[in-house]
């Protein structure tokens, strides 16, 4: 059973900021913003034709500046969120903006990434809102609220959370309550996750070492894990399944799993990179499947059952089972499954800053490292077929 050959897309850009479109629940495509100092920049779409493994692309002006983060409205396919380096009285800050693509873009405009002619004349993103947080400092990410109607997003700016309501139209933004991290030093948000779970009222964020999580309503701190990694941290991920367990990596070169109802030590620790991990995803659906992306230049899809929500596989009925099975299936079914390392991607050679799983689905996902390289991969068939079978 052969397993299907990446497909590798090329930017001629820089670029380390990817989300898959989530409001998208057929198309496979995947959003990717560019990070050029000379050259406008660019929001690549992505569209991947799963059947004859050929990808397509739109390409849109993104003229505010490098792109550092982009995020996709989980309601409206056509709205995104991006945080851009601007330069302002001579000081580099970065900034968050709402931003609608143009209704053109989904008209059959797309382009094989081929063809000599593309690419001269891209369309410009409308500006809807910008996320205005020049009072509270620079904008590192900004989260839609999961599961939402699009109308609520978070964005970290330095050491505040701030949570805004959007317009009907999404044409402006209104800071309807925040919170500051308070300590010693110049303190500061490196990423955060808005949980899906406990009806969207809870945000998990990371500063330095720490993992904070915070109550939404109150927006107040409830949970602290102060070392939570031997360096920083880098990127958070909730569980879809579980509602307490989260994922972390960092400049430790570990990705560790916790409980946050027990936060003393990590549930488990993966030690297989060997630099800075950048980016942690849980599969959407199956949520033994992790995915890691670091500056080794390799993408690393685990299987991390043992702590999933379905242990011991796939859950059979009784009723299913004929009599000569019974026996067996018992023996096999007190046996949790064992955690183990899927695949090793190398076909990156740069540092791999994001990975993200397709909306559409769940056994493709897109790796994207620092050179603009682009690669979709897919679960091997094999496992494959021995989660759902």
């Amino acid at each position: 059973m052969e397993d299907d050959a990446p497909v590798i897309y090329g930017l001629e850009f820089q670029a380390r900021a990817l989300t898959s479109q989530t409001a998208e629940s057929d198309a496979i495509r995947f959003l990717v913003g560019t990070q050029s100092l000379k050259f406008d920049n660019q929001i690549h779409i992505i569209d991947f034709d799963d059947e004859n493994n050929i990808i397509s692309k739109s390409v849109l002006q993104h003229e505010a500046g490098e792109i550092w983060h982009i995020s996709a409205s989980p309601a409206d396919k056509a709205l995104l969120t991006t945080c851009y380096n601007m330069t302002k009285e001579s000081r580099v800050v970065t900034s968050g903006a709402v931003w609608r693509m143009p209704p053109e873009w989904e008209s059959g405009s797309h382009e094989s990434p081929d063809d000599p002619h593309n690419s001269h004349n891209p369309q410009n993103l409308e500006l809807l809102c910008h996320l205005d947080n020049s009072a509270h400092g620079n904008a590192s990410c900004v989260l839609w609220e999961p599961m939402g109607d699009g109308k609520r997003v978070i964005s970290l700016a330095d050491n505040h959370a701030l949570l805004w309501d959007l317009t009907e139209s999404s044409s402006q933004a209104t800071i309807s309550s925040s919170a500051t991290l308070e300590g010693k030093g110049q303190l500061k948000f490196t990423s955060g996750k808005w949980s899906p779970h406990h009806n969207c009222t809870q945000l998990a964020t990371a500063n330095d070492t720490a993992i904070r999580g915070w109550d939404l309503r109150t927006m107040k701190q409830i949970y602290c894990i102060e070392n939570a990694h031997g360096q920083l941290v880098r990127d958070l991920d909730f569980n879809p399944n579980k509602q307490y367990y989260l994922a972390s990596c960092g400049d430790d070169c570990k990705v560790k799993f916790w409980d946050v109802r027990n936060i003393g030590e990590p549930v488990k620790t993966l030690e297989e990179h060997s630099h800075w991990v950048w980016s942690v995803r849980y599969n959407h659906s199956h949520d033994q499947l992790v995915l890691t992306g670091s500056s080794d230049s390799r993408v690393i899809l685990s299987n991390m059952v043992s702590i999933s929500s379905e242990p011991f596989g796939h859950l059979v009925d009784d009723d299913d089972l004929s009599d000569g099975e019974d026996n067996h299936h018992d023996e096999k079914s007190k046996e949790p499954l064992q955690d183990s390392i899927i695949s090793m991607y190398e076909e990156h050679e740069d540092s791999v800053y994001a990975v993200e799983w397709s909306s559409a689905d769940p056994w493709l996902f897109a790796s994207l490292s620092y050179d603009g390289r682009l690669v979709i991969n897919r679960v091997p068939r094999a496992l494959k077929y021995r989660i759902l079978l």
